[in-house]
């Protein structure tokens, strides 16, 4: 039993290829591979994992930012009830007004959610609104004013005239 290995540097001196094999291979960098970022282009799969935890998903492909489309604001959501509770405070902020038929909110970048009760009539501005809460507020005799155009839903046509699908079943003469 061999207690202590010599390690492979002491082995392998006075060799002219140190277990490189041909002589050709270690005479210049060719052999080496390449430095840093080389080799990370479609097909390299043993870099994948690196490239995608630098950069994400961004660097392979072309840009998607062509293919996205229209992406929606990221809006802060506030419930009724929590327009209700603060309703004081808003109008310290000048966020809200109060005139004789009601009060006026305005909470751009907002989106308007049914969570809640309303009591008093407001008249709210807003980017958006879920259908629950526009429902509430004009049972309290409010109302909700979009700021941008695409906030609207427009309703979607149900009737859709769908042509029902006649099959003719011919009889085939069977031979007897």
């Amino acid at each position: 039993m061999r207690v202590k290995k010599r390690n492979k540097s002491s082995r392998f001196r006075g060799s002219h290829t140190h277990t490189r094999g041909f002589k050709k291979k270690a005479r210049g960098s060719g052999h080496r591979g390449g430095v840093g970022m080389a080799g990370t282009g479609k097909r390299a799969d043993q870099k994948k994992t690196l490239v995608l935890n630098l950069y994400g998903g961004d660097y392979f492909s072309k840009s998607k930012a062509l293919r996205k489309g229209h992406i929606a604001p990221n809006l802060k959501v506030i419930n009724l009830d929590d327009i209700q509770l603060n309703l004081s405070s808003f109008l310290k902020e000048g966020k809200a007004k109060e005139s004789k038929s009601a009060t006026e909110l305005n909470l751009e970048g907002y989106k308007i959610l049914g969570d809640g009760e309303i009591k008093t009539k407001i008249i709210i501005k807003a980017s958006s609104a879920s259908k629950s809460a526009i429902e509430k507020v004009k049972k309290a005799g409010g109302e909700i004013i979009f700021t941008s155009k695409k906030a609207e839903k427009k309703p979607i046509n149900k009737k859709i005239k769908e042509k029902p699908i006649k099959a003719e079943i011919k009889p085939t003469k069977s031979s007897k």
